[in-house]
């Protein structure tokens, strides 16, 4: 119990310290308001007592004041009002200043962890989750954790004060000022933890809900929803869904409103009981008629005020376990990190590139993906990898990219291990294209130069990658030519076919000038004549590269200099396209079979 407790302490302590971070000027000047808000409700209170004593001694003829002394009262009551409106009004605008840089700030630490985090991740289901519940924490809760703190202080401030003013009437009205407010308090710290706990089970529940909503709203699915008539299907699905959380939902308020009832009406009937306390020593003329309001006045404000106090301590109380989910998430470690001291990437492949006893599993299986891969890519040499869906082709390329690490066996650039060179250098010096490439809703000249943006190419470097990528023509042919925007998200923007998709997205691997080059399926949705061109200006770029390519065509892989063929994770045979053929092994019933389709 007390690590839990030392752990939501820092919780708060973290969530203090990002909101300090982003926005200093902001909390301070929050907190000065906090204080002035919180003793500014003690004046009225007093100024309304002089004002009935005052009215009552001139009706009873007991005081020569004149009516000018009472003016003045209602004067400084109504100046005092006016005060209140407008320190409140600056606090308003104050608070909603600094919840909109901190949700921005919190938004800008989410996409430096999502790019942080490693590729891994991305392949668990659990990550999603923490992830998903994340995000719904960190636009408002640090906020709303500090602003608990500032909310605490005030309501200490301003209680502090009542009490010490109903104490110099009687101890008991404020012993009942406590155990008023106590139950309706004890209720949302119990509630707190029970609306935690729904969360984190119903975490995936949301997220699936979530998920067939994308599905019955975005363009990407709505042509088979409608061939295969699948949109009752998945509506009935994500209606199920809602119903299941918003019936629990449901049941969790019910059972929290009537334990709420009931602390009110314990609340309610302490209250009552000490007005009939304080207008009874009214009565027998203990005190004055004034000082009966302002006792009952400074009860019910105090009792605002200690249930503001106490509400506030529940509120961190949730905020501390809601808080748990955002940083679960900002506390995943990456495991692909630069070494304490890096090495210079090589300008050139001299020594080649090695795969040296490799092993790799995906974290969601036990089964190795590769096993025991043991290959050499000679320098400016083309190596093609074929094999079938599953055989470890795309696992292989993403090693090599270190998006993963072995699990054991290490990969060698010039005889020395990627793991040595900075992780940002290693991949800024590989230009690749996955067969599932991005299509960024952009225009089309970032589309390609996002290939190396840290270059910012020119337009003559962008029109050259795609001249190489053989997407000139298509670009030509567009309404705003290289400045046109591809996709249908924003107003005027022009879907592209698969295909043409496909040369833009290798322009963009193209634009980098690397000394390695990747390319995964890079022409599947290229008719032959198109992926014969495009591979005839690719043997040209990279004639002094060392490169890779996956296909599944063998016209393509003929033009390698190299082929190995996976079958299992492992690689089985690699040579020349001649000599695997000699070899009447894997490989040469591939390429027949092939060969037979289109005979």
């Amino acid at each position: 119990m007390k690590h839990k407790s030392d752990k939501r302490k820092i919780m708060i302590d973290r969530a203090v310290a990002l909101v300090w971070k982003s926005s200093r000027g902001l909390t301070i000047a929050n907190l000065i308001l906090t204080v002035i808000q919180g003793l500014l409700p003690l004046i009225p209170l007093y100024l309304m007592k002089l004002l009935i004593d005052s009215i009552e001694s001139i009706i009873n003829g007991s005081s020569t004041e004149s009516f000018q002394y009472t003016a003045y009262i209602i004067a400084g009551m109504g100046a005092t009002v006016l005060l209140s409106a407008l320190v409140k009004a600056i606090a308003g605008i104050v608070e909603q200043t600094q919840a909109r840089i901190v949700t921005d700030y919190m938004q800008d630490i989410l996409h430096r962890k999502s790019i942080e985090v490693d590729l891994k991740y991305y392949e668990e289901s659990k990550f999603y989750d923490t992830m998903h519940r994340a995000q719904g924490e960190a636009p408002y809760r640090p906020t709303s954790i500090v602003n608990g703190l500032i909310r605490t202080i005030q309501s200490s401030i301003s209680l502090l004060a009542m009490i010490g003013l109903l104490l110099s009437f009687h101890w008991i009205v404020a012993v009942i000022l406590l155990a008023a407010a106590l139950p309706g308090v004890l209720v949302k710290l119990k509630f707190s933890k029970i609306n935690w706990d729904w969360q984190r089970k119903r975490t995936e529940t949301e997220r699936k809900s979530r998920y067939i909503h994308w599905l019955l709203t975005s363009v990407a699915h709505a042509k088979e929803l409608r061939l295969f008539g699948l949109g009752e299907y998945f509506r009935k699905q994500y209606t199920a869904l809602r119903i299941i959380l918003r019936e629990e939902l449901l049941d969790i308020s019910r059972r929290r409103a009537t334990k709420d009832f009931f602390s009110q009406a314990i609340a309610t009937l302490l209250i009552y009981g000490s007005l009939a306390f304080i207008a009874k020593q009214a009565f027998i003329g203990l005190i004055t008629i004034g000082g009966m309001v302002m006792y009952f006045q400074a009860f019910q404000r105090g009792l605002g005020f200690l249930k503001g106090l106490l509400g506030s301590i529940a509120g961190l109380y949730e905020g501390n376990l809601f808080l748990s989910n955002l940083f679960d998430f900002l506390d995943i470690k990456p495991e692909i990190i630069d070494p304490d001291s890096p090495k210079d990437f090589p300008k050139t492949i001299t020594d080649g590139i090695e795969f040296q006893n490799v092993d790799f599993s995906y974290s969601t299986s036990k089964n190795k993906v590769l096993n025991n891969i043991n290959l050499k890519i000679n320098p400016g040499e083309m190596l093609a990898l074929v094999g079938e869906n599953g055989s470890g082709k795309t696992t292989f390329i993403k090693l090599l990219c270190r998006l993963y690490d072995p699990a054991s066996g290490q990969i060698t650039i010039n005889n020395t291990s990627i793991k040595d060179f900075k992780v940002s250098d290693h991949r800024g010096n590989i230009g690749v294209i996955f067969q599932d490439y991005a299509k960024y809703h952009l225009t089309v000249s970032d589309n390609i130069s996002l290939g190396d943006i840290q270059h910012k190419p020119d337009e003559k470097t962008i029109r050259e990658a795609a001249q190489v990528a053989g997407a000139d023509s298509l670009i030509e042919d567009l309404p705003n030519k290289y400045q046109t925007v591809l996709g249908r998200s924003f107003k005027g923007g022009q879907e592209l076919s698969i295909g043409q998709w496909q040369k833009i997205a290798l322009a963009r691997a193209f634009i980098r000038d690397a000394p390695i080059v990747i390319l995964d399926e890079p022409t599947s949705a290229l008719d032959a004549k198109a992926e014969q061109a495009v591979f005839e200006k690719f043997r040209e770029l990279v004639k002094d590269k060392t490169s890779v390519i996956i296909s599944h065509r063998f016209s393509t892989v003929r033009m390698a200099d190299r082929i190995a063929v996976m079958h299992k994770g492992q690689i089985i045979e690699h040579g020349t396209h001649d000599e695997l053929m000699k070899l009447n092994g894997k490989y040469k019933e591939m390429y027949t079979i092939q060969a037979g389709a289109y005979s």
